[in-house]
């Protein structure tokens, strides 16, 4: 064996030997009430910086959300504003003047050699077809986010309930705006999710509006984790929505 080699098998060793020292040396501090409470306090602090990370991560997503709803608010102003500056720009120059009705003329303001001009009725319009209505879940108030126990609310807010909420309601919409379509009108797309929704049904959810956690990762950008399990159930608390499970699917049901 290399006298060099012999010298790094050395230095290993003791290194080893130094690191098992200091280990036991710790641990010895660690016996000791002064140490020992010290000890105690850093572990007291660590759990505390922990916790306000965990508000930090909350009040991070929070923001995230709320910027991306101010996004769409910002887009949709922008639409109505292009609307309002195109009525604007194109106000036509005179309006046509309205006829009084023949019964709401006087006979002392008719002329008896000028033939009366008898107006022909409107044709009838046909009335629109009816659209249905799609069942929303409606909004947390705040007596029932007052009334909502505390180990189930954690750290989340009014707000981001009411959030969720929202979101689960553009689901919805989408979802049955796809049932209610004409099958001819749908593109391939459109006709693979009325398929899923069709094959999603059962006796239980006849009659109801509901959606699965595939809805909410198709029409949202909400995200299916241990946070959004925590405000179903305070939704499910506050009577807005049931489950209905069957199939290896849980079915959130609009009540």
């Amino acid at each position: 064996m290399a006298s060099s080699d012999l010298e790094q098998l050395c230095s290993h060793v003791n290194e080893k030997i130094g690191n098992i020292k200091k280990t036991l040396s710790l641990r010895s501090c660690g016996q000791q009430p002064a140490l020992k409470t010290i000890l105690n306090k850093l572990g007291d602090e660590i759990i505390v910086v922990n916790e306000l990370l965990n508000k930090l991560e909350s009040e991070i997503q929070y923001q995230e959300q709320t910027n991306s709803s101010l996004k769409e608010l910002c887009k949709a102003l922008e639409e109505d504003y292009k609307d309002v500056e195109h009525l604007m720009g194109n106000i036509p120059s005179h309006l046509p003047q309205v006829i009084a009705p023949q019964n709401s003329v006087k006979g002392s303001d008719l002329d008896p050699e000028e033939p009366v001009k008898v107006e022909e009725p409107a044709p009838v319009k046909k009335p629109p077809k009816e659209q249905r209505s799609i069942k929303e879940m409606a909004f947390i108030t705040c007596d029932e986010f007052d009334g909502v126990p505390v180990y189930m609310k954690s750290r989340l807010t009014y707000c981001q309930i009411n959030y969720v909420i929202k979101e689960i309601n553009k689901a919805v919409i989408s979802k049955y705006k796809i049932l209610h379509q004409p099958k001819k009108s749908m593109n391939s797309v459109a006709r693979n999710l009325y398929h899923r929704f069709i094959d999603e049904e059962t006796k239980d959810t006849k009659g109801h509006y509901f959606i699965v956690e595939a809805d909410i990762k198709e029409f949202t950008t909400l995200k299916v984790d241990k946070k959004f399990h925590m405000l179903l159930s305070i939704l499910r608390h506050c009577r807005r929505l049931s489950e209905v499970r069957g199939g290896g699917l849980t079915r959130y049901v609009i009540t």
